[in-house]
């Protein structure tokens, strides 16, 4: 009567023992896969010791101001590859890897704007970086720009925000597209199991570069499915509101240029329901408006048929633009107006 049980027990240890050894199996295989990549990519630039962290930062280019760039939530210094080399043309330009994203070393520290903010401020100072410089930051590092001139405002020449994140946004987007946020928020942990495993690699996933990007396939690859960057991507994301709180009644600075760039309010998120996508819109070109008042010399643009990455959808518009920008601070006469109209190009 006891032998049925024992073979299901059997069975059952078995299962168990084949699971794991797959799952230590798929890790091993992730981890060599990256550690063989990471062996043939080199990221170009500089790693800096920043209070005791490594933080990897690429410059290229001569002359002042400095344009400093600083990426959107899980991106690295690549996301530049069509407006760095364009700009480098024209004067210093850096890009560089927030905590935990790309060849920079992830911090204990909170992820959020102030923080973020000041370990900028710490790599400027290490690497030698010419103040005033300008600023220039897409998506949720719309935040870090804003604390960063909240705390160190005599550093900057000007901001440029490209379709950047404004103060507790989440409390005005609609909230069907809040509970799409939340729920891919609820399944990074399970994305992470899957990227730790090799689920992801053994899918393809993880060798696919975009078009355009073929610059830094290498470095794309060798940083393509670490699970340990999904710790930098829930930082910011769970230090979000708090950010939102840290920057909400920054500005308005009289004497710093600020440039907004925006994407075009018809240009719908495929992955969102139409009408989520329709309510966002609106809401979000009134924020991008309202970007205005943080300076009394300031300029917003709509890019006609660009999605959320303007620089990677219009980098003619960003280059003419920055260009444009550091010129007319050469001459020392910006001439932007917030009294002007936003205008579309």
């Amino acid at each position: 009567m006891t032998r049925p049980k024992n073979v299901l027990v059997v069975a059952t240890i078995a299962m168990v023992s084949l699971v794991v050894v797959l799952l230590v199996a798929g890790t091993l295989y992730n981890q060599l896969a990256l550690h063989k990549l990471r062996s043939l990519a080199h990221a170009p630039g500089e790693i800096y010791r920043v209070d005791g962290y490594d933080v990897h930062m690429f410059c290229t280019g001569e002359g002042s101001p400095t344009v400093m760039l600083d990426t959107g939530l899980g991106d690295d210094f690549t996301t530049w590859v069509k407006v760095q080399p364009e700009l480098s043309r024209v004067t210093r330009v850096c890009s560089f890897d927030r905590s935990g994203f790309g060849s920079s070393a992830m911090t204990p520290r909170p992820h959020d704007a102030d923080t973020l903010a000041a370990q900028l401020h710490d790599l400027v100072r290490v690497a030698g970086i010419d103040t005033p410089f300008v600023l220039v930051g897409h998506s949720i590092s719309g935040l870090y720009l804003r604390a960063y001139a909240k705390r160190y405002v005599g550093e900057l020449a000007a901001l440029v925000f490209i379709d950047a994140a404004t103060p507790l946004q989440d409390d005005r987007v609609p909230r069907s597209l809040v509970a799409i946020q939340e729920s891919q928020r609820a399944g990074m942990p399970w994305q992470k199991l899957l990227m730790t495993i090799g689920w992801y690699r053994l899918q393809g996933i993880c060798s696919s570069v975009p078009a355009g990007f073929e610059a830094y396939s290498a470095v794309i690859q060798a940083n393509n499915c670490d699970p340990t960057q999904f710790d930098a991507l829930e930082a910011e994301l769970d230090a979000v509101r708090q950010s939102g709180e840290e920057t909400l009644k920054v500005g308005p600075f009289p004497h710093l240029p600020v440039l907004i760039l925006s994407r075009d309010p018809t240009s719908m998120p495929s992955n969102w329901p139409p009408e989520v996508a329709r309510a966002n819109s609106l809401v979000w070109n009134q924020m991008q408006e309202e970007s205005k008042d943080l300076s009394p010399i300031s300029r917003r643009i709509i890019a006609k048929g660009s999605d959320h990455y303007i620089h990677v959808d219009r980098p003619d518009l960003v280059n003419r633009e920055v260009t444009g920008l550091v010129e007319a601070l050469r001459r020392g006469e910006v001439s932007y107006s917030r009294a002007e109209p936003t205008i579309e190009e």
